[in-house]
């Protein structure tokens, strides 16, 4: 039976509806940063910023209020990097996601993992420290080792979370870290199932392929999990040969043609990193132009729901710093101009 094609501009709008990107919605940063599926969280700001340019009316203080109440933590999660979850989310995440951590650690060199995360486990449990402590403390204890490559191998296996303080963004550049079973009280899931990951996946992301999954949770078991999933969902052709793109059967999949207004997206979010084809949101040309030589991904700025430029904040007091990768119309350059200013006043009472 032939399926149904979907084109970049209709799985645009879908990716958009799911990230809240066509209309700014009056929900909670919780809920917002669990139908997100996450949010990277290398660096604390961003998500902050993209809570602002999701949620009507968003207040910083709303998201450090549920940080500081533990039902929100920034952890080590999808492909080995650092994510703002909801503390249920990453409970049940880790287990799913433990093989990618592990076989990332694994190329750091053959360690004795129990006994390491043993020591690291009381280490941190005796008190949050961060990872320059760590290493210091590994260093003294193994002098013939290589301490970074012992402090990675515990950052992908024992399960941990950065503990929050008075800083602006929730977390200073150096946080310490605690034993996420010891700051949380509850113990991470131990089922490794997938499939659920996957789910929640499609509802944040999709529609999507079994290489997208992949490539936003790191799961080499991606292809599998999708077959297993697939009498439960729906199925369409993408517009690269053979592509099938798989989806949950009641999620919105808006008209192509319905209105995208311009959104300010911060760097590192995943609506940039999280599917292998990313010419539904960014074309393969301006790629180039939003990752940078040391792997930072550039705040971007979509026009028409793709993106059309990047943007970055100047010194305090200034105006955004602003690069159209397109020729703009009087119309669309005076909307990215409000838009701008709207974030600026954001910032400057934040």
């Amino acid at each position: 039976m032939q399926l149904e094609r979907m084109n970049n501009r209709a799985l645009n709008r879908a990716t958009l509806a799911r990230q809240m990107l066509l209309r700014r919605e009056s929900v909670t940063p919780l809920d917002a940063i669990a139908r997100l599926a996450g949010m990277q969280a290398q660096v604390p700001k961003p998500p902050f910023l993209g809570l602002w340019t999701r949620i009507e009316n968003f207040r910083a203080e709303d998201l450090r209020a549920v940080i500081a109440q533990r039902k929100v933590v920034r952890a080590t999660m999808m492909r080995g990097t650092i994510h703002l979850l909801t503390a249920k989310d990453f409970l049940a995440w880790r287990s799913p996601i433990q093989p990618v951590l592990e076989a990332g650690a694994a190329r750091a060199g053959e360690q004795d993992v129990a006994k390491l995360t043993a020591l690291a486990r009381t280490f941190f449990d005796e008190e949050p420290r961060s990872f320059d402590a760590l290493r210091k403390h590994l260093a003294e204890t193994f002098p013939n080792e290589n301490e970074r490559f012992l402090a990675y191998t515990v950052r992908m296996h024992l399960p941990l979370v950065l503990v929050p303080d008075a800083s602006p963004w929730s977390w200073a550049s150096n946080a310490a870290f605690a034993v996420s079973e010891t700051y949380l009280g509850k113990k991470v899931a131990p089922a490794a199932d997938a499939r659920e990951l996957a789910l929640r996946y499609l509802a944040a992301f999709g529609p999507a392929t079994a290489a997208d999954f992949q490539t936003w949770s790191g799961l080499r078991t991606a292809k599998a999990v999708f077959e297993e999933l697939r009498p439960k969902l729906v199925t369409f052709a993408g517009e690269k040969k053979n592509s099938v793109l798989f989806d949950l059967p009641d999620a919105p999949r808006p008209d192509e043609d319905t209105p995208a207004p311009v959104r300010f997206v911060p760097e590192f979010d995943n609506l940039l990193l999280a599917h292998a084809d990313r010419t539904r949101i960014i074309s393969d040309e301006h790629r180039p132009r939003v990752v940078t030589k040391n792997l930072r991904i550039l705040g971007t700025f979509l026009v028409d729901g793709f993106v059309a430029g990047s943007w970055c904040e100047p010194k305090k007091g200034k105006k955004l710093e602003l690069e159209p990768f397109v020729k703009l119309d009087r119309a669309t350059k005076k909307a990215v101009e409000e838009e701008a200013e709207a974030l600026e006043r954001w910032l400057r009472k934040t």
